[in-house]
């Protein structure tokens, strides 16, 4: 059976978020300064991904980094901007704080791409994101603690970069922009060994998680979510991403038992709930579209 864009696009975001949904674990689980930790993070995802570039580009390689242009360097500096606020985030607030600031990408990718694309976006998808931010809205009630007003505002800044890659990464859909993701994390490196990272200061259990992260985790993930734009809307992207939200304080409570309150589990339901129906029916119109 072939796959219309669409429903590519549904499946390479989908399998991307499951993927990245531990993300928030491994940082937490790392107890190496923030320097290093974002030191391997980094350049582990911009060798696995450029091994991936290999193999597909061979003798253009260095062409696939070319061919991004300008639009491939603006997604790299917001993927850098984004990583160093995100691990900083990480570290200053709670993983439920920060993944749940994290999720108002939507409401970033869908004005931007408005205001710079152009693009319509649907009404489904505009309900869909005023439910799920309503849902969020519920959860920050519930989560936010006094004196991390500095994480939750790195979590921001970090929420801002991403919706605004998102929408980057569509206009210059035409190319590959997976060498754009390793230029990103590139310059995150030369930035932490400017500012102090230590590589060879890390443990060996800290080194195999850092394995699993920058190693596997990460570039699977990110190349799934950089190519996903290519078949779906920013807003849809942004979206579907909303899982991470929910999956990533769970996985923190399952393993570090960082409790999350009640109104957090039900704002979760009400945010998967949203995404379930919003995906059924657009495959259902998709599908209509494709017969007619």
């Amino acid at each position: 059976m072939t796959l219309s864009d669409h429903h590519k696009g549904l499946l390479l975001t989908f399998v991307a978020v499951l993927i990245l949904s531990p993300d928030a674990l491994l940082v937490r689980l790392i107890h190496c300064d923030i320097w290093t930790l974002l030191f391997w993070r980094c350049l582990l995802t911009a060798m696995v991904m450029s091994l991936f570039l290999l193999i597909r580009y061979r003798s253009r390689f260095f062409h696939s980094f070319y061919a991004t242009g300008r639009t491939g360097l603006l997604s790299a500096l917001t993927i850098t901007v984004g990583s160093l606020l995100f691990i900083s985030s990480l570290k200053q607030t709670t993983a439920a704080n920060t993944l749940i600031i994290l999720a108002a990408a939507p409401i970033v990718s869908s004005l931007f791409s408005w205001l710079f694309l152009r693009e319509t976006v649907p009404l489904r998808t505009k309900i869909a994101i005023f439910t799920c931010f309503s849902g969020i809205l519920l959860i920050f009630s519930g989560s936010l603690e006094s004196g991390l007003l500095l994480g939750d505002l790195m979590a921001l800044g970090a929420t801002i970069m991403w919706g605004s890659n998102i929408v980057i990464i569509r206009s210059g859909k035409e190319v590959n922009m997976i060498p754009a993701n390793v230029l990103g994390n590139l310059f995150v490196v030369l930035v932490v060994l400017l500012l102090g990272a230590q590589p060879l200061a890390v443990t060996t259990a800290e080194a195999g998680l850092l394995l699993l992260l920058g190693g596997i985790i990460l570039p699977i993930s990110f190349a799934m979510i950089t190519l996903s734009p290519r078949y779906l809307q920013a807003p849809e992207v942004s979206l579907i991403l909303l899982i991470e939200t929910v999956l990533g304080p769970i996985w923190v409570w399952l393993v570090l038992s960082e409790v999350p309150h009640l109104r957090t589990l039900v704002a979760g339901f009400l945010i998967l709930g949203t995404l379930l129906l919003h995906t059924l029916v657009s495959l259902r119109l998709s599908q209509i579209r494709a017969k007619s």
